[in-house]
C-alpha cells in the first residue's frame, strides 16, 4: 500500500510527519517535492532584509523525514478519482491515498501589466529580486520614475498579511540603511482596511503598526493595469514607480489547473485522494470557509492524517462492512501574528499585542512549528534571529 504526500510545505510535511508516526511500517510513505526542501514561508520576507536567514528558513527534507521516501520531481497533474499522478518528467506515480499538498501560487487576475512588471513573493530568488530591486530604487538618486522631490516610490499591491510584512520590512530596511528620508513605501489594498479578513482591532493594530514606520496605506485603491513606469488605479488615477511589489492574492497550483477546488469538512477530494492547506478552498465542520494560512495548513494536515490512518486500518483488517466515518475538520483559530518590520501584531482572543510581548510570541510560534517538523537546529536559530533585531 502506497499513501502518496504530493507536496512538502506546512501541509504537506507536516501530514508526512504525522503518518509516519500513525501508519504501520509496511505502509510506503511517498513525498513528492520539487525542490527537495521545505520553505518556512511565513518568515521569507525576512529573508529581503537578512538574506543568510535563508539558513534558518529552508530544511533540507532528508533531515527530518523518518521513513518517508522522498522523490525530488514536479507534479505535472492529479487525477483524484484514479489515484495517478502525472510527473513534469513524464513517469506516473501510483497511491491508494493521496493528498494534494501543492499550496498556492501568486494570483495576477489577468490584470494586464501586473505579472509582467510586478514581483511576487513566494520564493528565495522573488526575495533576492526584492532586495536588489529595492537596493536599486535606494540608489536611484532622482532618475527612473523618482517623484519630483528626488524621492523613489516603491509600491507593495495587496495589504493582506503578506504585502503588510512585505512593506514593513522595506521600511525597517529603508532605516538600516539611512535612507528613510529617500523613498517612499505605498501599500494598496482594494478593500477598506488592511488585513481586510481579519478582527477590526487586529487590522487597527496592524495599520498603526505601519503609519509609525511611516508606510503610506491607500486602502479603496484597486489596481487596474501596470507598466514598466506606472499603475493604472482606473479612477484613482495613475501611480509612478520605481519598484512594484505584489502580493494581492493566490490561485491554485498549475497541477489541478490553478483552480482551488472547494472541499467539505472532511477535506476528501476524490474517494482516496485529500487537498490540504492552501491548495484548497475548505469549508470547515461549521460551514465557514477556512482562511489560507500556516496555523489552518498544519491543522488540517493532522486531521488528514488521522482519517488516512485510520483508512489505512480499514482496508487492512477489512472485517467491517462500512468504511470508517472520516473526523470533520473543525478550524478554531486561537489567534493571528504578523511581523511589521522589526515589530509584530499579535491577537490572541479579543486580546491584540504589541512590542516586545508580540515579537515573543511570534519567534515562540515559529519555533515551535520548526521544533514540531523536526527542524530544532532551525528554531534555535530563528529565535536568535528574531529577537536578535534591534527596536
Amino acid at each position: 500500500m502506497r499513501i502518496a504526500v504530493l507536496g512538502a510545505g506546512y501541509a504537506g510535511l507536516t501530514l508526512a510527519r504525522k503518518l509516519e508516526r500513525t501508519v504501520p511500517d509496511d505502509v510506503e510513505i511517498l513525498v513528492v517535492e520539487r525542490t527537495g526542501q521545505h520553505l518556512v514561508q511565513h518568515e521569507l520576507h525576512r529573508a529581503i532584509r537578512r538574506p543568510s536567514l535563508a539558513d534558518e528558513i529552508v530544511v533540507d527534507l532528508e533531515t527530518v523525514l523518518d521513513r518517508a521516501e522522498l522523490r525530488q520531481a514536479e507534479v505535472a497533474d492529479v487525477d483524484p478519482d484514479a489515484g495517478v499522478v502525472s510527473l513534469a518528467s513524464g513517469g506516473t506515480i501510483d497511491y491508494d491515498y493521496g493528498a494534494v499538498c501543492l499550496g498556492a501560487e501568486t494570483a495576477f487576475y489577468d490584470l494586464p501589466g501586473v505579472e509582467e512588471h510586478a514581483t511576487p513573493l513566494k520564493t528565495l530568488g522573488h526575495a533576492e529580486r526584492i532586495r536588489a530591486d529595492f537596493l536599486d530604487a535606494l540608489d536611484a538618486d532622482g532618475g527612473g520614475n523618482s517623484e519630483s522631490d528626488g524621492t523613489s516610490r516603491v509600491v507593495v499591491g495587496g495589504a493582506g498579511l503578506s504585502g503588510v510584512q512585505v512593506a514593513g520590512e522595506l521600511a525597517a530596511f529603508a532605516r538600516e540603511e539611512d535612507a528613510r528620508e529617500n523613498v517612499t513605501i505605498t501599500l494598496l489594498e482594494q478593500l477598506d482596511s488592511v488585513a481586510p479578513s481579519f478582527p477590526e482591532n487586529f487590522q487597527t493594530a496592524v495599520r498603526d503598526q505601519l503609519e509609525a514606520r511611516d508606510v503610506e496605506i491607500r486602502t479603496g485603491t484597486a489596481v487596474a493595469s501596470a507598466d514598466a513606469d506606472s499603475i493604472e488605479l482606473g479612477s484613482d488615477g495613475r501611480l509612478d514607480y520605481d519598484q512594484f511589489v505584489w502580493t494581492g492574492g493566490i490561485r491554485g497550483p498549475a497541477a489541478l489547473d490553478g483552480e482551488r477546488p472547494e472541499v467539505k469538512n472532511t477535506l476528501r477530494l476524490g474517494d482516496g485522494t485529500f487537498v490540504v492547506g492552501d491548495a484548497a478552498r475548505v469549508v470547515d465542520a461549521d460551514g465557514e470557509p477556512v482562511p489560507a494560512s500556516a496555523q489552518a495548513a498544519v491543522r488540517e494536515a493532522r486531521a488528514v492524517a488521522e482519517n488516512v490512518a485510520n483508512l489505512v486500518a480499514y482496508d487492512r483488517e477489512g472485517d467491517d462492512i462500512f468504511e470508517p466515518r472520516l473526523e470533520p475538520f473543525a478550524f478554531d483559530s486561537p489567534g493571528w501574528l504578523v511581523s511589521v518590520g522589526d515589530g509584530a501584531v499579535a491577537q490572541i482572543g479579543p486580546t491584540v499585542l504589541t512590542g516586545t510581548a508580540a515579537k515573543a510570541l511570534k519567534a515562540t510560534v515559529g519555533a515551535g512549528y520548526l521544533s514540531s517538523v523536526g527542524a530544532i537546529r532551525n528554531a534555535a536559530d530563528l529565535v536568535s534571529e528574531e529577537l536578535g533585531y534591534e527596536r
